[in-house]
């Protein structure tokens, strides 16, 4: 049986543990699934929080990604605004007021086939005023309407229901949907009734004995304190790449979604 369009996507890079973990496993798992898309979420790549210039192209010498997708921490590294628009094929939220510079939508083509991506923040719970992402999901989706049915939206959200609500709303109207921003990987894995992929959060790439990546002392002090302290990259233990590895049929609908969680 012939897939038209098999994607690999990775959940949050985690600082320098998670890029290393992409510089020498990355190939390997392309070698073994064989997508003709890799998509990577990057919005903490860069000291764990935010994303600069140099790692962005360390990652593009290193590796074979075809879309990077971000989320709420695109902007904590303030030079990040200068060089956005340098990479049409790293999105930022698609849902940002339309004056905020960066790419909405990117899509890549390979060997004669077609992948339309998008990014969206949720509001629920995440301290930002910004567009609806259901109606400015339904504008975007507009915009591959005569290029490809090949539709794949990162929506980084904290609210589980908000995450479920927005895959009913587009079930049918894009091929995938991948949760990110929480760091833990969900096991809700499914097709929708109309033919969506979805998952609720596909995990983060980089130390799994930790707080979502960051160093469980401070974050305890956090807790026990309610003082501002800043997150620290944990830098060892059990490493883990997460994500997701999605197939697509001839008419954009996904026919399989499985979880990727790979020790190392």
């Amino acid at each position: 049986m012939h897939h038209n369009v098999k994607i690999l996507f990775i959940g949050d890079i985690i600082g320098r543990p998670g890029r290393k973990l992409l510089f020498e496993h990355l190939k390997n798992l392309q070698k073994e699934f064989l997508p003709d898309f890799t998509i990577v979420n990057i919005e903490n790549s860069a000291g764990g929080m935010g994303i600069t210039k140099k790692v962005l192209e360390e990652i593009e010498k290193n590796c074979e990604i075809d879309v990077y997708t971000t989320g709420n921490h695109v902007w904590d590294k303030k030079e990040f605004e200068k060089y956005v628009n340098h990479f049409e094929n790293v999105l930022i939220p698609a849902n940002y007021p339309e004056n905020v510079p960066g790419n909405r939508y990117f899509i890549a083509e390979k060997n004669g086939k077609k992948l339309g991506v998008f990014n969206l923040l949720g509001r629920a719970l995440m301290g930002l005023n910004l567009e609806c992402p259901f109606r400015t999901a339904k504008k975007i989706i507009e915009k591959f309407k005569n290029v490809t049915k090949n539709i794949l939206l990162d929506f980084h959200a904290e609210a589980t229901s908000e995450k479920n609500a927005l895959a009913f709303y587009l079930d049918g109207d894009v091929s995938a949907i991948i949760g990110t921003h929480t760091h833990i990987q969900t096991a809700d894995e499914r097709i929708m009734n109309n033919g969506t992929a979805y998952i609720t959060d596909a995990g983060m790439t980089g130390i799994f004995d930790s707080v979502i990546g960051y160093n469980e002392k401070i974050a305890i002090q956090k807790f026990l304190t309610q003082m501002p302290k800043k997150h620290e990259v944990k830098t060892k233990g059990k490493l883990v790449i997460q994500g997701v590895i999605v197939e697509l049929d001839s008419e954009g609908k996904a026919v399989n979604i499985e979880r990727l969680k790979n020790f190392y």
